[in-house]
């Protein structure tokens, strides 16, 4: 289907069970591949070749898709602009929190989040990479509360 960058596929970045089991087409825009290009070379990529493998948990996703797995209506995702990082269910590779911190510290990001988990390490890492204005280096953690997603500004 095609490469993004050195280590990162479009097929990586459109899998998702949801849209397959309710037949539901997860097809990129060409202006959204441009932006997933964008996000894979100015993050992934970079990432990827200091921390080793990193795996992708959610990547592009339609409009149709989001709608079916209640995703936010504005998420950076429906615009190829992001990506969930989780690898603390491999061994042998770099931790959710290690990923976070060299995002944060080495790269250029518009939103950097914690989501869930606690004190030690996110549950996954959800980073945000844009072309069409400034990137904000926003910086969040993700809590339940309620049964409810809340955002907070993230503290060391």
């Amino acid at each position: 289907m095609g490469e993004l960058s050195k280590n990162l596929s479009i097929a990586e970045v459109i899998k998702s069970n949801t849209a397959t089991r309710k037949g539901i087409d997860n097809s990129p825009t060409d202006e959204h591949l441009e932006n997933l290009k964008a996000l894979a070379t100015n993050v992934f990529q970079p990432m990827r070749d200091q921390l080793g493998a990193i795996s992708v948990s959610s990547g592009y996703r339609s409009k149709d898709l989001n709608t079916a797995i209640k995703g936010s209506k504005t998420s950076q995702h429906c615009k190829g602009e992001a990506l969930d990082l989780d690898n603390d269910f491999k061994v042998d590779r770099a931790t959710n929190t290690e990923i976070f911190n060299y995002i944060k510290d080495n790269l250029e990001f518009d939103q950097l989040i914690w989501e869930y988990g606690d004190e030690k390490k996110p549950d996954w890492v959800h980073v945000s990479y844009t072309t069409s204005k400034k990137n904000r280096y926003q910086i969040l953690r993700c809590k339940r509360v309620n049964g409810k997603p809340k955002y907070y500004p993230y503290e060391n």
